[in-house]
């Protein structure tokens, strides 16, 4: 089997057609001569039309300004704090002394990516990250915000990202596409998954809904994963009618409402809501 780094370069995307290397810096090409123009924003749309099962898969526009106006007024800044603290601890390059291959899974707009990427930076270490999502106006904008990472337009059950590129995968509130995972994860690699705890956002499931509930806490297995840590954060946060609606949707919620409960979160002058999310740590066995 030829040497992966020989073989792709220092790129982590591979073509979504074919599956050959992709190389290049502005537009990627691989062997085969399926060709991918980079955006002015500075992303690759690596999602195939026969892939998409609408014409604007993933979140709207509206949605992913809405979750970034929420995300960058800090509301949810224990989040942040507790992510960049686990990849400083649970990330390790292959090679010592190199950068940390990162992956991010449903990057969304990017948030996530830059706490990181900031967490890196003033601990003096090394990153090399790259994210995909398959809403392109959350991918447009974490290419603009975040220059140095490398994003694309892409879905988590069809990667088009190298056999064992990443030292570090993230999966924040996506959902567990193991196959591409395990692929996509070097043997050792870690996987940061993100949950809500039982009690995220309780007070709001109250307004929403007659009989509200908790979240599950769960131990689930995963094969070919092997759990190495974990850890939990709570906080509660007071949030402003102007802000609310962009809260609600971030969540599941915002899709499964009953009309009249959505009614009632938009009626109220604001609210103080419990968050709380748990952080689940793998290894690639």
């Amino acid at each position: 089997m030829p040497d992966v780094k020989e073989e792709f370069g220092a790129l982590p995307w591979r073509c979504p057609l074919c599956g050959g290397a992709l190389t290049g810096a502005e537009a990627l090409r691989c062997e085969k001569g399926h060709s991918f123009d980079r955006a002015k924003e500075g992303y690759w749309h690596l999602l195939p039309v026969q892939k998409m099962r609408t014409k604007a898969p993933g979140d709207s526009k509206e949605m992913v300004a809405a979750r970034r106006a929420f995300l960058e007024a800090g509301y949810y800044g224990i989040f942040g704090e507790a992510l960049g603290q686990l990849a400083l601890e649970y990330g390790a390059p292959a090679n010592a002394g190199k950068a940390l291959r990162l992956l991010d899974a449903g990057c969304g707009e990017g948030w996530y990516d830059r706490c990181i990427a900031r967490a890196f930076e003033e601990a003096g270490r090394p990153l090399e990250l790259a994210g995909f999502d398959i809403a392109k106006p959350a991918v447009r904008l974490a290419a603009k915000a975040l220059p140095a990472g490398r994003y694309a337009v892409a879905s988590s059950f069809s990667q088009p990202v190298r056999d064992g590129w990443a030292d570090l995968l993230l999966n924040i509130f996506s959902p567990f596409a193991r196959e591409e995972f395990l692929r996509v994860l070097r043997p050792g690699g870690r996987l940061i998954y993100a949950v809500p705890g039982a009690d995220h956002l309780y007070e709001m499931k109250a307004v929403l809904y007659e009989k509200p509930y908790k979240n599950p806490v769960q131990q689930v297995e995963y094969p070919g994963f092997r759990p190495v840590g974990e850890r939990e954060v709570t906080g509660q946060i007071e949030v402003p009618a102007g802000q609310l609606s962009a809260l609600f949707a971030m969540t599941p919620y915002y899709w499964r409402t009953p009309a009249d409960g959505a009614a009632r979160l938009a009626a109220l002058p604001g609210l103080k809501c419990t968050i709380s999310f748990r952080f689940l740590v793998f290894e690639r066995e």
